[in-house]
């Protein structure tokens, strides 16, 4: 049966389908307006993904940045304690040194 369709009359097939009423300009600014029209969807999707993947960048960026003002914060904190701690010992040593003049 489906070869009856797709044959003709006298068992040739037929032509290709066409859109009836369509000058072969119009046929071409179709395909053109198609071919354009994927081309921006296509471009579109991929800034879409660049721009995702920026701004997952830019999210560990700013993990990265916390972390390593804590460390920061951690090794001031540490440094000002080692700093207390040297001007202590100076001090006694400074004191013990004036006593026994």
């Amino acid at each position: 049966m489906l070869l009856g369709v797709l044959a003709g009359a006298e068992g040739r097939p037929s032509p290709p389908p066409t859109l009836p009423g369509m000058s072969a300009a119009s046929k071409a600014v179709l395909a053109a307006s198609v071919a354009v029209s994927g081309v921006i969807v296509a471009a579109v999707h991929l800034q879409q993904s660049r721009v995702r993947e920026r701004l997952r960048e830019g999210v560990l960026r700013d993990v990265e940045r916390q972390n390593r003002k804590q460390e920061n914060l951690r090794l001031l904190e540490q440094q000002i304690a080692l700093t207390e701690q040297l001007e202590m010992e100076r001090s006694k040593m400074l004191m013990g040194k004036e006593s026994s003049q």
